[in-house]
């Protein structure tokens, strides 16, 4: 290639990284601020957070904080790609580049920290245990001693119970937590521990054949999952989600959802754990 051609290539690369054009080594733009569209995992089996409707669209808080979030980058609903992701699946969705961003109970921990970043939390939920209507054998955590329970694949819920609080219960593991909602309601085991939030849009769907012990034993800190590298994105994040809880819209967003509940939810912008 002659002095000529090199120059004027260099050249037009310049041009294209100042424009905000350029991508990342799996091809999506090198910040999701940059973007005009928006691919987003979320749940599809999570009532009141991630499901995918009879027509194929999602709904729940989850999906409604990715569309608010979208906005404030600029992209609207048009631009928007839901996509269903497992617990099992989150953090090699966003390294594989498939997804933007991850929106689907996303507690925040050091261990994922490593490989992707998060934006938020943009809500602190807490451990609970749902257990069939009728059960009082079930008060806390520590009356798990000796019972079985079931968590998604993927989730560290019975981790939590068995291992960090030394109470033997008995752990059964299912794809989803919809199948382990399935399984309590046939008697397969005695309790589903996960966040209330979960928890709660399930006991929704079913109210008489489930209760809620509401006996709250952690703080799970739902992220906003973001390339590990998109350090600016990851703080547009948070500026939208402090947004969010500025103009009323989470409060809103917390009532639509799980306003029957009986749980009470936290409408102050949570303490973020940095994007750096």
């Amino acid at each position: 290639m002659g002095l000529r051609r090199l120059v004027t290539a260099a050249a037009a690369a310049l041009v294209l990284a100042s424009s905000g054009a350029c991508t990342d080594a799996v091809g999506r733009p090198a910040s999701i601020t940059d973007a005009t569209q928006l691919r987003i995992g979320v749940k599809t089996d999570q009532p009141g957070l991630g499901a995918r409707t009879e027509d194929g669209t999602f709904e729940g808080f989850d999906v409604d904080v990715a569309l608010y979030i979208a906005e404030q980058l600029g992209v609207d609903r048009a631009g928007v790609e839901f996509t269903g992701v497992t617990a099992e699946e989150r953090e090699q969705v966003l390294v594989r580049g498939e997804v933007d961003l991850v929106l689907a109970t996303y507690s925040i921990t050091q261990l994922r920290k490593t490989v992707v970043a998060f934006g938020g939390p943009y809500y602190v939920a807490h451990q609970d245990i749902l257990v069939r209507a009728g059960d009082t054998s079930v008060a806390g955590v520590a009356d798990l001693e000796g019972k079985r329970v079931c968590q998604g694949t993927g989730s560290r819920s019975a981790h939590r119970i068995i291992r960090e609080r030394g109470i033997a219960a008995e752990r059964v593991e299912r794809p989803t937590y919809s199948d382990c909602i399935d399984l309590l309601a046939e008697g397969g085991v005695d309790a589903v521990s996960t966040d209330d939030l979960v928890l709660a849009g399930y006991l929704d769907t079913a109210p008489s054949s489930f209760h809620l012990v509401n006996a709250p034993f952690t703080n799970e800190k739902y992220g906003v999952g973001v390339a590990e590298e998109d350090v600016g994105g990851c703080e547009a994040v948070n500026r939208a989600i402090t947004r969010m809880y500025q103009d009323g819209t989470a409060a809103w967003l917390l009532r639509k959802w799980f306003g029957d509940s009986g749980l009470d939810t936290n409408t102050s912008v949570p303490q973020f754990e940095g994007c750096g």
